[in-house]
């Protein structure tokens, strides 16, 4: 049984590590991409966009169905349309077909990936097994970005673009076959419990209109009139969405979920997290490729040692060190050496030795994350109820995803500011990118001091109890 219960975490964890190795492996096939299809700049953006619009705007709903109708069915549904979504990038010929697939490929994505963090917390109910699997899955859902550079630059230049989405086929498919035969199955509270069809409507449109507005940022600026009106609009429907759901029968959110000063916190951090994380890695490989002169294939190889920190920390020492010392001390740890990698890249020069000044950044944002990110999540989920798990688990994930999306948009949005000062103070211009992208990553390692403010005020230690109190509180409110 306790085999099983492992096996299944694998199961689900390889299913997760396709959709977030997407969200990566697109960007080093970008250039052949447009290349082949004749793509204007703009245009290449929503090979990118199409997939994030879909992707955050539904991981909310998602997660609130897996409650509803059984979280297995869902996420067996994710990933046959994630599959055949793939199927049909890697067979695009124009551009529309390839857009239109990877929309379809992000509500794969999003309807999957919604209900893992659920799902985990019903496979491991004891304290330190539930860290052990947070920390699998804190890796591939941090790590998975570096290995997708790795994927991207490998099969892009040794066979075409199209296999990085034909690699899902076969891997996909395997995955959907043993999850079928693993994953215990689950009937849901039913669709009599918090089917609100219009309130569904809402989220969906407000956060899908929120990220094609934060996306849009590079085109249109981030203080343009356009953004302006769009964001007001987003956000008019989610306050909206919020008021029926306060006054609601049956809410597809239950605000009590906010009750809880670990979930409203957790989150919190979650979105300020990501976009110090995702900030760095989209500008690293921006810097790498374009004042660095690194190839597709280096540039995935130089994040190499994120991915083998992170995974060591994750997997094997995350779990005793939360064990040992709870996860709000291992959150502002990790936090803490995330500051310290940062501010090391941003201090260092233009035109770095990768050995010398950032192979030790490298390896010390992976030991943040793979401290981080496993800590977080045990104390989001830590409050929640059994019935709540799936909206939990999916509304976790979107702050991710939506802080995520911001924080590159307002980072791309400084670097290119930084870089047009410095070009008109006379720099060159591969300098100036320079220079725009280590302004950048300073304003990231402010995100973190931020960050860390906001866990050590919201998550405070007398409020984030050890993870065996969290868990017997969690059980008696059951």
């Amino acid at each position: 049984m306790k085999n099983s219960r492992w096996l299944s975490l694998i199961v689900l964890c390889t299913g997760f590590l396709l959709i977030v190795v997407d969200m990566t492996i697109v960007n080093v096939a970008l250039p052949s991409i447009q290349k082949d299809l004749g793509f204007s700049q703009s245009g290449l953006a929503w090979v990118i966009n199409a997939y994030l619009i879909a992707f955050g705007g539904l991981l909310l709903l998602a997660g609130r169905i897996g409650d509803l109708v059984g979280r297995k069915r869902v996420y067996l549904a994710g990933l046959g349309i994630f599959v055949g979504a793939s199927l049909l990038c890697g067979l695009s010929f124009n551009q529309p077909v390839l857009i239109a697939a990877r929309f379809a490929q992000g509500i794969g994505g999003a309807v999957s990936s919604a209900v893992i963090l659920a799902m985990i917390v019903t496979l491991f109910p004891e304290p330190l097994d539930r860290a052990k699997a947070f920390g699998v899955f804190s890796f591939v859902a941090s790590a998975g970005a570096a290995i997708g550079l790795i994927a991207g630059g490998l099969i892009t230049q040794a066979v075409s673009w199209h296999w990085i989405f034909f690699v899902n086929l076969p891997i996909g498919i395997a995955t959907a076959v043993a999850a079928a035969r693993l994953l215990e199955s689950d009937k849901g509270l039913g669709l009599g419990q918090g089917a609100d069809v219009l309130g569904a409507l809402m989220v969906t449109a407000g956060l899908m209109l929120g990220v094609y507005t934060i996306v849009q940022t590079s085109d249109y600026g981030l203080v343009s009139v356009r953004t302006a009106i769009l964001g007001t609009a987003a956000i008019a429907l989610l306050a909206a969405f919020i008021v029926r759901q306060a006054r609601g029968r049956n809410p597809i959110l239950p605000l009590r979920l906010f009750r809880s000063r670990r979930v409203a916190g957790s989150n919190l951090v979650q979105a300020l997290m990501s976009m110090a994380f995702l900030g760095f890695f989209f500008l690293g490989s921006l810097d790498l490729e374009r004042v660095l002169g690194y190839s597709p294939m280096a540039l995935g190889l130089a994040f190499l040692p994120v991915a083998i920190v992170m995974a060591l920390f994750s997997i094997r020492f995350s779990a005793q060190l939360i064990g040992r010392f709870g996860p709000g001390a291992m959150l502002g740890a990790g936090q803490a050496v995330a500051l310290v990698a940062l501010l090391m890249v941003a201090f260092g020069p233009n035109h770095p030795n990768y050995f010398i000044h950032l192979m030790l950044p490298m390896a010390l944002l992976g030991l943040g994350g793979g401290l981080s990110f496993p800590a977080l999540t045990m104390i989001a989920m830590a409050d929640v109820l059994p019935s709540d798990a799936g909206l939990a688990s999916g509304l976790l994930n979107t702050t991710g995803q939506v802080g995520g999306a911001f924080g590159l948009a307002v980072l791309a949005t400084v670097a290119g500011s930084r870089t047009v000062d410095l070009v008109g103070a006379g720099s060159d211009g591969v300098t100036a990118l320079a220079g725009g992208y280590h302004f950048a990553w300073l304003v990231c390692a402010g995100l973190v001091v931020v960050t860390i403010a906001t866990a050590a005020v919201l998550l405070r230690p007398e409020r984030v109890a050890t993870i065996q109190m969290g868990f017997d509180e969690c059980e008696a409110a059951a």
